[in-house]
């Protein structure tokens, strides 16, 4: 089993965010700093860990927040080059899972020393990460904040450049939105611009994180960006492009497939058929589909079903599943069946009655089943 992520924030964590940080101020109280800590952290979860470790930091290191600016970045690890990656011995400095409670503590403690705080973040994003904090001045200073993100999307360090693109995704998962770029996103898709043919895979990734975020409430200006970035784009940039639509492809959206290459498909025929038209809960349906082409060209296809699940109301509830991409031949037959398990998950209830399948194509519905779910007694 996995080690939970809370067991990353611990003891040892602690005393060397103490011992770093004693050796950079004389006033520190190392074993005070380290009990108050430690009190019941084994019943605190992984966010409550990190807010109880940044509160001891505001209790424990001195009132002057130039001077705890200072110990800070004494205390970090040394960076080794461009790159991002940093000495990663205990002897160096503090980097991993001690960022965290640092990144809290900036973003409660740093707001009324701006300047400084921008170059904390910056620098202790080195080392691990500060998306979360930064959220905390964008909220408040948006476009000071902003300002000095869009220099950051030129850093030459890949982890600087990354929070410029990862700060500000206005839904970013465990960390509070920015309701004024759910919005708006013209601010961010700006400094995405910046970013979108960046040299490594790990920013190029979250600025398709942060499209993928905007694509949720604002389908079609997603959709047009991804038909601009894709007029003489690169390999690496027609990747970013598809992880950015994704929940557009799921959802169908017409104009974002067919930017990827996915028009409506013609066909000669299309036939969907059930073979277990009554499925036992705890079994599978089973389906096949056969497309015909109509035309004397290649189609790509993008093939998705959903499954209209009933609902204790008598209505439906629709759920996309991804099935497959392949390439219809001219005038040939492209067949394939599958199964798909109905049985207990943790994210849906079950009723029994009627249920539908549908078999999407590039987006568009060809065929419609119902099947019968009988839930045992």
């Amino acid at each position: 089993m996995a080690e939970p992520f809370k067991n990353f924030l611990n003891q040892d964590v602690i005393e060397q965010m103490a011992h770093h940080f004693s050796k950079h101020s004389a006033s520190f109280d190392k074993k005070a700093f380290i009990k108050d800590a430690v009190e019941d952290l084994e019943g605190l979860e992984l966010k409550a860990r990190s807010i109880r470790i940044s509160e001891t930091m505001i209790k424990h290191l001195p009132d002057d927040f130039n001077e705890v600016g200072n110990i800070l970045l004494s205390s970090l690890a040394t960076v080794l080059n461009d790159d991002g990656s940093y000495e990663m011995s205990e002897k160096s400095g503090l980097s991993g899972w001690s960022i965290m409670p640092i990144d809290h503590f900036l973003a409660l403690q740093g707001h009324e020393h701006f300047d400084l705080s921008m170059t904390l973040f910056k620098e202790v994003t080195k080392r691990f990460t500060t998306e979360f904090g930064i959220r905390y001045f964008l909220i408040k200073s948006p476009e000071k904040t902003m300002s000095v993100m869009k220099g950051w999307a030129s850093d030459g360090n890949k982890h600087v450049r990354r929070l410029a693109s990862e700060g500000c995704r206005p839904k970013l998962p465990w960390g509070m939105h920015l309701p004024m770029f759910i919005e708006d996103p013209a601010p961010v898709i700006e400094l995405l611009e910046i970013l979108k043919d960046d040299d490594e895979e790990y920013v190029r990734r979250s600025v398709a994180n942060n499209l993928n975020d905007i694509a949720k409430d604002h389908p079609e200006l997603v959709a047009d960006i991804a038909e601009k970035w894709m007029k003489d784009a690169s390999k690496d940039r027609k990747r970013l492009i598809r992880h950015a639509c994704r929940t557009l492809i799921k959802e169908g959206h017409t104009k974002a497939l067919k930017v990827l290459g996915f028009e409506p498909p013609e066909l000669q025929q299309a036939e969907l058929t059930i073979q277990t038209p009554e499925v036992l809960f705890g079994s599978a349906l089973e389906f096949s589909l056969s497309l015909q082409s109509g035309v004397e060209h290649e189609q790509p296809m993008m093939i998705d079903f959903v499954i209209h699940h009933q609902k204790a109301n008598g209505t439906t509830s629709p759920k996309v599943f991804k099935w497959k991409t392949a390439t219809l031949l001219p005038n040939k037959t492209l067949s394939m069946s599958k199964k798909h398990a109905i049985k207990k998950i943790t994210t849906r209830v079950y009723y029994p009655g009627v249920h539908t399948l549908e078999v999407m194509v590039n987006g568009i519905s060809i065929g419609k089943v119902d099947f019968q779910l009988v839930m045992p007694e």
